[in-house]
């Protein structure tokens, strides 16, 4: 008699893994944004540690050349040789490489969505999981939930872009301020998310068991209920960092954003509006990199938002 053979049993992550994979345009999308965080790094490696990329290099002589076209030393001793002898991206009007300009681009506007995502997350998590956990306690005469949700209230009746654009101008313009702006402006969604999940599990079966165990409630936070709160917030992250980036891109490209000589895709951009006709590459390429990388994003959170659903899961 052979033996009963016993399913293979999956957990909840990797069914959802599984259910990310067979969506061919959110798992390109993420295989794309993986490649791009790789050529970020590397990029933010060689602009400081090689001469032949330095963003900031002039050479008045090499200015508006078009992409692919070869260097040629005249010998007048400007600036500094392009990337292995072509102007790949082409030159700008000060004759900077393109290329190099926009690989530190690249890693400027990555680190400004990802480190703003990762202040709203904090911010929303916490002002979230309080209004879900501790929500019926009284503080003075409201409950800590109806004081929470009133500053979100609050919060989301400003218009998000003039909110950061009006502290922006009172502040600084630096990488550090915008993504502090950007990431203290954008927490509200995820503690809607937070609070959600905390209301429907504060009542489960391993939280009640936890709790008549005497447990500490600050474990029973964040060991029992924040990991199955996170699959809303993750899909909420990966496309908060889509709209952070394209928020510094136009901080940027406004002249609120990180200053000059610093390049980053939004101030590239604004340097190229003026001579969109005669080197229309400098508007082109940081243009059509904000819209490649922000759709990106955008895919993959949808494709995470099906994969962690059961229903959607189900129709697939």
């Amino acid at each position: 008699m052979k033996p009963t053979e016993t399913p293979e049993s999956t957990s909840l992550f990797q069914e959802s893994w599984r259910t990310f994979k067979k969506n061919r345009m959110a798992w390109f999308s993420f295989t794309f944004l993986v490649g791009l965080t790789v050529f970020a790094i590397m990029g933010k490696i060689v602009t400081h540690s090689v001469a032949s990329f330095d963003p900031s290099a002039i050479r008045l002589a090499d200015k508006f050349i078009p992409p692919l076209t070869t260097y040629e030393d005249k010998g007048d001793g400007q600036g500094l040789s392009p990337v292995f002898g072509v102007y790949w991206l082409g030159t700008d009007d000060l004759g900077r490489d393109v290329l190099s300009r926009m690989l530190e681009g690249t890693s400027v506007s990555l680190t400004v969505g990802i480190v703003a995502v990762g202040i709203s997350l904090i911010v929303g998590i916490g002002m979230g999981g309080l209004a879900g956990y501790y929500g019926r306690k009284k503080l003075l005469f409201i409950t800590v939930d109806t004081l929470i949700m009133r500053i979100v209230d609050i919060m989301l009746c400003f218009p998000a872009f003039f909110l950061i654009l009006t502290v922006v101008a009172l502040l600084p313009p630096n990488i550090y301020n915008i993504m502090i702006v950007i990431g203290l402006t954008g927490w509200m969604g995820t503690a809607r998310f937070v609070r959600a999940e905390f209301l429907a599990l504060r009542e489960q079966d391993f939280v009640l068991a936890a709790r008549s165990q005497a447990i500490p409630e600050w474990r029973i936070i964040f060991i029992h209920m924040v990991p199955n709160a996170m699959a809303p917030v993750l899909v909420s992250a990966v496309i908060g960092v889509a709209t952070a980036i394209l928020t510094e891109s136009s901080l940027s490209f406004l002249g609120f954003g990180v200053q000059p000589p610093d390049a980053t895709w939004g101030n590239i951009l604004s340097d190229g509006k003026q001579f969109i006709f005669d080197a229309p590459w400098i508007t082109f390429i940081p243009g059509f990199s904000i819209l490649v990388v922000v759709l990106a994003f955008n895919l993959c959170g949808e494709g995470l938002r099906e994969a962690f659903n059961p229903r959607l899961r189900r129709q697939r």
